[in-house]
């Protein structure tokens, strides 16, 4: 969201047009106390959100049922102290991780050691809840990971930066080796991105990463209909500079 209060107006106006059952979102910036609840229950969401303030913030919109929240997971590292970067929840049957993977900000920095060794615990306490799952999982967010060269508009030129690093993608290899499958949204104006940096018109010059990803259990995977990019979220009046996932599951 790149702060949600500041993106509101287009909040409220996606959600009747896009009539999500399960809304997951990142980068909140808010805290639990100053999250919009009523704004959004007027609209017929549940709400659950885990925020500290003016960073990070994650957030799960639920009106098929919002069951046995959890805020963190076990084991959770911190930078130095655990942050407000996930949120589990039960919706319609499906229990549903709104994750905030961190940054990492480049190979050489402490933050990235913090980023593999969160992705290390996100896979541990998955890989805890799926022995006694009661519920088929799904795993949405910003996982500031591009899986593949094919998701990165020129791979030449982040050789040497985050998101594209072998022990990156390996991280996330790990996870999905649990039993998810990465969702490949369809294809929307040739390119498979969902996040465009501000800075020098990269939106409109087509400069993007997919690294929102939806990993859904491989039971859950068969049930997919439909996946798509909404890249017109991205346009207009202060978007985020992410644009949403949209998947449609038959459940």
């Amino acid at each position: 969201m790149n702060s949600l209060l500041a993106r509101m107006p287009r909040v409220l106006e996606w959600l009747p047009q896009v009539q999500p059952d399960v809304l997951c979102i990142q980068e909140t910036k808010v805290s639990e106390e100053t999250f919009p609840h009523l704004e959004l229950q007027g609209l017929g969401y549940e709400t659950a959100a885990h925020g500290l303030g003016a960073w990070n913030g994650v957030a799960i919109l639920s009106r098929v049922g919002l069951e046995d929240v959890a805020r963190g997971f076990a084991a959770e590292p911190g930078f130095p102290d655990p942050e407000a970067r996930a949120i589990a929840a039960t919706c319609g049957g499906v229990r549903v991780h709104s994750i905030y993977v961190p940054n990492g900000r480049t190979p050489d920095s402490p933050h990235y050691e913090y980023k593999l060794a969160w992705l290390a615990a996100l896979r541990d306490a998955v890989e805890g809840e799926l022995s006694g799952a009661a519920a088929p999982l799904a795993i949405l967010g910003d996982f500031n990971i591009a899986p593949t060269d094919k998701d990165v508009w020129d791979p030449a030129l982040f050789v040497d930066s985050t998101h594209v690093t072998p022990a990156e993608r390996d991280a996330l290899g790990r996870l999905l080796e649990l039993g998810f499958t990465d969702v490949q949204p369809r294809i929307v104006k040739g390119e498979p991105f969902t996040y465009w940096d501000y800075r020098a018109g990269n939106f409109h010059k087509g400069f993007g990463m997919r690294i929102d990803l939806v990993l859904l259990a491989n039971e859950l995977a068969p049930k997919m209909k439909d996946a798509y990019i909404d890249r017109d979220a991205r346009k207009g009046k202060k978007p985020s500079d992410h644009a949403p996932v949209v998947v449609d599951l038959d459940l």
